[in-house]
């Protein structure tokens, strides 16, 4: 990690903090000595970021004057706080922690009377009872393109072993729903993510461009494109 990105990581974590946190507690996350973190700190502040606090108690983002101010109407805060907290709730934990990021990146740049709507959000959700075991795996091969190899029990309990190249996740009422080119079947197909029992990522990338291959599902299943599956 470059220095850059240091700084950045550290802004972004004093962005998520509703209290002071110790500079120990800072060097520890970001992998520096104590002194290093002094420094960023200094660095930060001389950039225009309002931290406040000190050594022995704590440091926390007052206010963010790098940042322009983003406009969001009440509805659309409440709206992306309840989607944001809801992948924070119900996915891996890579990505529910990229969820909160994003939504302390939001706090830190609306505009202060709108931070109350994040911070008192009157839209709650909370975790569901959809199996994640292979969530952050199946995630990992759709943005690498990977293919992979799944032993996967259908609705009649017969087990099967599937080389399948991952487009989608769909999330259902009861599930979440894995789009995918089988390469048995040579057609796309869906796989219940609770009824995979194991999965092997393969060394191969498929050849096909993974958003060709999303168009042509959506052709196939007849769906526009903005409307839900």
């Amino acid at each position: 990690m470059t220095r850059t990105e240091r700084l950045l990581e550290l802004l972004q974590i004093l962005r998520a903090q509703r209290y002071p946190i110790t500079a120990s507690t800072l060097s520890e996350r970001l992998g520096i000595s104590v002194r290093s973190l002094y420094r960023d700190i200094r660095t930060l502040q001389q950039q225009g970021v309002c931290i406040e606090g000190c050594a022995g108690i704590g440091y926390i983002v007052k206010s963010d004057f790098l940042l322009p101010p983003l406009n969001l109407s009440h509805e659309e805060i409440n709206a992306i706080t309840l989607g944001l907290n809801w992948v924070s709730h119900n996915t891996d934990y890579a990505f529910k922690n990229t969820a909160r990021k994003a939504l302390a990146k939001i706090h830190a740049v609306i505009p202060g009377e709108l931070k109350n709507l994040i911070e008192s959000q009157s839209y709650l959700t909370g975790p569901s009872e959809k199996n994640e075991t292979f969530f952050e795996d199946i995630r990992d091969a759709i943005k690498n393109r990977k293919k992979i190899k799944i032993k996967y029990c259908n609705k009649k309990d017969v087990f099967s072993s599937r080389v399948i190249w991952p487009i989608a996740l769909v999330c259902m009422e009861s599930c979440w729903l894995l789009v995918a080119w089988c390469e048995m079947r040579n057609d796309f197909r869906h796989f219940r993510t609770d009824k995979i029992e194991e999965i092997v990522e393969m060394d191969s990338m498929y050849r096909e461009n993974r958003t060709v291959l999303l168009k042509k599902w959506r052709i196939k299943e007849g769906i526009c494109e903005g409307k839900e599956y």
